[in-house]
């Protein structure tokens, strides 16, 4: 393929076994990721190219998804992009599809942690910039996506969410609204459009390696931020996951968030 895929050992020694790539083949299909220029985003863009997929990329360091789509090669789209707005989204869905033809999967995978704090010690402003990015940048990917994919008979929608999600964090009050906001934004899209051929569909990836870890940490509030960082998954492991979620494997989860806590979870993605 002409590139390096980061591994595991990229990262500091972890408790967890190993990683293992999928074989699954997506040549010909054409896979958007938001927030892919570092993290879980970037890991997701190189494992479906190397699966084959036509992969762009959608950030807003447009010098890192330059970087990254370069080391892919052709079948690599960056796209410079604030999801936060939604003409910029639009744009970018365009994009893709004129380039490649056609979009097949959405992965909304941008967000942000911060500001972490106290709700009456939070500005406001950095809070609703939360959830500008963690809650509306999802449905703006979604609603750009959506009629295209409909129109083909096919699509599949994984959003990123977390177990901030289904419970509350101290401190987290504009992440945990808005990763919330987000699992129920899954759920309804899915009741309306499963039937109109969309896979919809989030995973939850447990603590990942990743610079969002490092603001935790330097938040020193709640436990997470006090968790070693040999607890952490490196974020090949939700690209891999991604990956299986858009085969018919993950059909029974459509609706819902799939759990990478879950060690069945772990071993159907063929982890451990």
């Amino acid at each position: 393929m002409g590139f390096t895929i980061p591994t595991i050992t990229s990262y500091p020694k972890s408790n967890l076994k190993g990683t293992c790539v999928k074989n699954i083949n997506l040549v010909g299909k054409t896979v958007l990721i938001t927030g892919a220029s570092r993290g879980i985003g970037a890991a997701a863009a190189y494992a479906f190219a190397e699966a084959g997929a036509n992969v762009a990329l959608v950030a807003r360091s447009t010098d890192e998804i330059a970087e990254i789509a370069g080391q892919i090669g052709e079948k690599a789209l960056a796209i410079p992009c604030d999801v936060s707005r939604y003409s910029d989204v639009a744009s970018a869905v365009a994009a893709t599809a004129r380039t490649f033809g056609g979009l097949d999967v959405l992965i909304n995978n941008a967000g942000v942690v911060e500001p972490i704090g106290h709700l009456q010690d939070t500005d406001p402003e950095a809070w609703s910039r939360t959830i500008d990015i963690n809650l509306k940048g999802v449905m703006h990917g979604m609603h750009a996506a959506m009629p295209g994919m409909i129109a083909q008979g096919h699509g599949t929608i994984i959003n990123i969410s977390s177990g901030a999600a289904h419970g509350p964090v101290e401190g987290w009050s504009a992440y945990c609204s808005s990763k919330a906001a987000v699992y129920m934004l899954t759920r309804t899209a899915d009741k309306e459009s499963r039937e109109k051929g969309l896979r919809i569909l989030g995973l939850s990836p447990g603590t990942v390696a990743t610079q969002m870890q490092r603001e935790i940490k330097a938040s020193g509030i709640n436990p997470v931020s006090q968790l070693d960082w040999s607890v952490h998954i490196p974020p090949e492991w939700p690209a891999q996951a991604l990956l299986w979620m858009c085969t018919p494997e993950a059909d029974d989860f459509l609706g819902d968030d799939v759990s990478l806590r879950d060690e069945d979870i772990r071993k159907k993605v063929g982890l451990i």
